[in-house]
């Protein structure tokens, strides 16, 4: 079985519509999922839809293993730290920094994991998107906030000498999906320049119509990795 989570990016999407609608039942809470087959859909920031510092990913990641899926696609909306690396492009990263906030399932025991992104998923992810468009890049390093707003100039030019691109999430669920052996693959939105980057000052209005932007090469994806995990 395989999983999709999806930010806001996902919220007007067409693709899980005839999908079921369900509730898990975890230790963390409940959890609204849609499935289909042997696929299923969560969309991480729940309904009604919370900031990104408030998400129940523990939640999140727990009622995908209880709902026996073995391997987890993410879409996950960030921002370049790169002048090289346009909004409009896709990133399957590779590798990750968030060392202020370190979601957990190991509270009670002392139990250590080396996290390491799942290459040969990612690969295959890579793959899907280069079918799709040429705007995609195989590789890069996600840097986590915690937001809810975004980062200052002053935050960006310190993040921009050790990253790729920026976001909220995927830090926290990748660290999850690895504690419980779950593969994650990501797709990275670049959805803007991280502010400070380009000399056009960042604005929401920026973002929105970016997202939207990207919103039907994602969906195009998502369609064609779920025809072939269901075949």
């Amino acid at each position: 079985m395989f999983a999709i989570i999806g930010g806001t990016s996902l919220l007007d999407t067409a693709v899980f519509t005839e999908w079921c609608d369900g509730t898990v039942t975890t230790q963390f809470g409940n959890v609204a999922v849609k499935t289909s087959g042997n696929g299923a859909f969560l969309q991480r920031h729940g309904n009604p839809c919370l900031p990104p510092h408030r998400i129940g990913h523990r939640a999140n990641i727990a009622a995908l293993k209880d709902l026996g899926v073995q391997k987890i696609l993410a879409i996950n909306s960030v921002g370049s730290l790169k002048i090289t690396i346009k909004p409009g492009t896709l990133i399957v990263p590779d590798d990750f920094i968030c060392p202020w906030h370190v979601e957990t399932f190991f509270d009670d025991t002392a139990r250590f994991m080396i996290p390491s992104m799942d290459e040969t998923f990612a690969r295959e992810i890579f793959e899907i998107c280069a079918a799709h468009t040429r705007s995609v890049r195989m590789g890069g390093t996600y840097i986590q906030t915690i937001g809810p707003r975004l980062e200052t100039r002053a935050e960006i030019r310190m993040l921009k000498q050790f990253g790729d691109i920026v976001g909220m999430t995927l830090a926290s669920e990748a660290t999850l999906a690895m504690e419980l052996e779950l593969p994650y693959a990501s797709i990275c939105s670049v959805d803007n320049y991280c502010h400070g980057i380009s000399k056009t000052p960042l604005t929401m209005d920026e973002i929105l119509e970016n997202i939207a932007n990207n919103a039907r090469t994602i969906e195009n994806i998502l369609n064609t990795f779920i025809d072939r995990n269901t075949a």
